[in-house]
């Protein structure tokens, strides 16, 4: 990765394929065993892995970090609520394998992903961010998301309670009125 970002020859982001389940699944799994990060509390199998996959794909986007050919990060965007007046809205998620947090990876994804986005029609999206996530918070700070809101002690894991930040971004800046989403 470049220092601004963008990948290198050594690294190439592109839509991820139900064939990149087990990398995916790999890479999500520390951050349910050890961390609040996220709230699931069991790993998630490949085959599940590959069903959110097929199913991001059909509606909004899935992407792929390579180094290598090895998949070593992912991000998707999914829908935000399911009420029709947000279908113009979508939530974000990203995680990146161990030693790969602040190197331009996380922001080579996020501007592939929100091409992708709006591309397909999306406008805003969101992120919610498990406190504390330095990280995270750098990243999409970086981004440009806004802060939004914090839920305060809104989940427990591993025997404490965690407060969730909300952020969001236009990753489009029509005010027309907006075509279906694809």
């Amino acid at each position: 990765m470049s220092r601004d970002g963008v990948p290198t020859g050594d690294l190439k982001v592109r839509d991820a394929s139900t064939d990149d389940a087990q990398a995916c699944a790999a890479i999500y799994a520390p951050y349910v065993r050890d961390t609040a990060i996220t709230f699931e509390m069991e790993p998630p199998t490949p085959a599940d892995m590959a069903q959110r996959i097929a199913s991001a794909l059909r509606t909004h986007a899935w992407l792929v970090l390579e180094e290598h050919g090895r998949v070593v990060g992912y991000a998707y965007g999914s829908p935000f609520r399911p009420r029709p007046a947000y279908r113009w809205s979508c939530a974000l998620s990203i995680y990146l394998e161990p030693g790969r947090r602040r190197t331009g990876a996380g922001r080579a994804l996020y501007e592939a992903l929100f091409a992708r986005l709006a591309e397909r029609g999306f406008r805003t999206a969101v992120a919610g961010m498990t406190l504390p996530n330095d990280a995270s918070v750098g990243l999409h700070h970086a981004m440009g998301f806004e802060p939004v809101g914090t839920y305060r002690r809104i989940g427990w894991k591993h025997g404490a309670w965690h407060d969730v930040a909300w952020v969001q971004t236009n990753i489009t800046s029509s005010d027309d009125p907006p075509a279906e989403p694809s």
